[in-house]
């Protein structure tokens, strides 16, 4: 089990810094838009969120060729390995257009299914005219994500990342602001700046990526599809119903004015901190399960033996960050609120969401990572179901106890849904017991 560990770390780091450098953009636009007010605080929270919930499509692909390019290169089926990467970008040609024309089309109607204050409707607008065109570029980026992770390399997606978050940290204030003799573009300068930076790292990952790529594609890349889209569509799933879910709740602190969505928008952002990590470790667990599988001997004994020493790796790991995410969120709330804005109604709302937030934290560390070894294993569905039964659950324990406890009644909810989960997870993963044949006896053959 050591060994898993050390390599669910080594995989999880270097993911780690580049899942946080991606959403830091987000952390970013929030930070400097929350000086122009409320209003456009919540807007950019309310739109980064949706940005979140489209992500959930690329993943039927960007993780379906992770899982899949990772057991082909871990079996040296080098020639499978790039047809499946030839079927990869066939998906992502003809999924990306249609999410970003249809998102484009609909962004005021999607706005206001979250903000019912003008101003914040028509910033939140302005920065989905920018960022949902861009998504195509936001999906490219995750496709090479995938296809280097797939090859056991997240140092260069960690890389990538650093380099669109430098360029957005310069962009952001000069374009939001109008420094250094540029336009004053508010919230659309925040969303022109991410999609900047995030266009000039895919150039240079395009490049990069040449090299795992090299050599003939003669053979049909249909079967390559569908092999992507079976195991892809459950990590896409998962991901966008727990995103819808998250939208859901966005709707619910809604009913509390702009203030409230301001709070909690500025939280779960800080939250990233944190449940980046659960998904690096996740990742990680996605990328060293098939491999450790496809490399053992098939003896389906072996298999659940190496799958449990895994599984018991990842929880290790995944739930000692809860803990101590729990526990620092909770103790520094006041500090991270005042980071980000100095309005004492957002400070307070905010600061009691980071203070209550422990137990989902928790939970959620636990769920999404032992998510990763599923999805790694073939098993995503399990995932799924379980994703889809404890997002209804929150949702529903959401407005009822919002009802009657206000806004801790929706911190609660998402308590109790995350150590919810994680417990029907537990009990469906625990080691299964094995039959043992006794030898036979003279007395048998009389029974």
């Amino acid at each position: 089990m050591t060994t898993h560990r050390r390599a669910l770390l080594r995989l999880a780091g270097p993911n780690y810094a580049g899942l946080m450098s991606g959403v830091v953009t987000g952390i970013i636009d929030v930070a400097w838009v929350a000086r122009l007010g409320a209003g456009a605080a919540a807007a950019v929270a309310v739109a980064t969120n949706i940005e979140n919930l489209l992500l959930g499509v690329i993943l039927a692909v960007s993780g379906g060729l992770t899982v899949v390019v990772s057991g082909r290169v871990g079996s040296g089926d080098a020639a499978g390995a790039r047809r499946a990467v030839r079927a990869g970008w066939l998906l992502f040609a003809g999924i990306t257009p249609i999410v970003a024309g249809a998102g484009f089309l609909l962004r005021t109607p999607i706005a206001r299914l979250f903000l019912d204050h003008p101003g914040a409707i028509r910033l939140a607008v302005a920065y989905l005219t920018i960022s949902l065109p861009a998504v195509i570029v936001f999906y490219g980026q995750w496709m090479l994500d995938g296809l280097f992770a797939g090859h056991g390399d997240t140092r260069t997606p960690m890389r990538l990342a650093l380099l669109a978050n430098g360029l957005v940290l310069v962009a952001d204030p000069v374009l939001i602001y109008g420094l250094a003799g540029f336009p004053k573009l508010g919230v659309a300068g925040a969303a022109l700046a991410t999609a900047g930076g995030r266009l000039v790292a895919f150039v240079v990952g395009l490049i990069l990526a040449r090299r795992l790529t090299r050599g003939p594609v003669t053979e049909s890349v249909r079967t390559d599809v569908r092999a992507i889209l079976r195991v892809g569509g459950p990590i896409s799933g998962d991901f966008l119903v727990r995103m819808t879910g998250a939208l859901g709740l966005v709707a619910v602190v809604g009913r509390f004015g702009v203030v409230a969505v301001a709070g909690y928008g500025i939280g779960m952002k800080a939250l990233y901190v944190a449940t980046m990590a659960f998904y690096a470790i996740r990742n990680a667990a996605t990328i060293h399960t098939p491999r450790s599988l496809a490399a053992g001997s098939g003896d389906p004994g072996e298999k659940q033996a190496v799958e449990g020493d895994i599984r018991r790796a990842t929880l290790r790991v995944a739930l000692s960050v809860g803990v101590v995410a729990a526990v620092v969120f909770a103790a520094g709330s006041g500090w991270i609120l005042r980071a980000f804005t100095g309005d004492p109604a957002v400070i307070a709302a905010g600061s009691t969401f980071l203070r209550c937030v422990g137990p989902y934290l928790v939970g959620l560390s636990g769920v999404v990572a032992l998510g990763g070894l599923l999805m790694g294993a073939g098993r995503g569905s399990l995932m799924f179901g379980v994703t889809i039964g404890g997002v209804a659950g929150q949702l529903g324990l959401a407005w009822l106890l919002s009802s009657a406890f206000g806004l801790t009644g929706v911190w609660v909810a998402m308590g109790v849904a995350a150590l919810g989960q994680l417990t029907v997870l537990l009990y469906a993963v625990r080691p299964k017991p094995r039959l043992r044949l006794r030898p036979a006896t003279a007395g048998d053959a009389w029974r």
